[in-house]
């Protein structure tokens, strides 16, 4: 495996973890970190239970496709792709996959 792949699986990971922290321990629900490291998936998901209603849901799917953080789903307010920025990913490394094609060329981010 080659180093830039290995980098961007840490901060991937670090930046999930993170947002496990920053979401706390809710007794009903929890956030669970999923990692399928061959196929380069990483999902955040919430499950639980709050006032008898069933919550279950990814939260952020990012995988790694050709070298670069493809950012399937992102449910935070502040964005996944600026901390991933902010762990010192290039722009150019990460590809905004929710958007299309046409609104992925409007931005600083890569296109595919």
């Amino acid at each position: 495996m080659d180093t830039l792949n290995i980098e961007l699986k840490q901060a991937i990971i670090k930046v999930l973890q993170e947002y496990i922290e920053y979401l706390g321990n809710d007794p009903e629900t929890q956030c669970q970190l999923v990692i399928d490291e061959t196929g380069n998936h990483y999902l955040l998901i919430e499950i639980g239970w709050q006032n008898s209603r069933r919550i279950y849901g990814t939260l952020i799917h990012l995988d790694i496709i050709n070298q670069k953080i493809w950012i399937q789903h992102d449910g935070t307010e502040e964005g996944i792709a600026n901390e991933l920025v902010n762990l010192g990913i290039p722009h150019q490394q990460i590809v905004l996959a929710f958007k299309t094609v046409e609104r992925r060329k409007i931005t600083d981010f890569a296109v595919y």
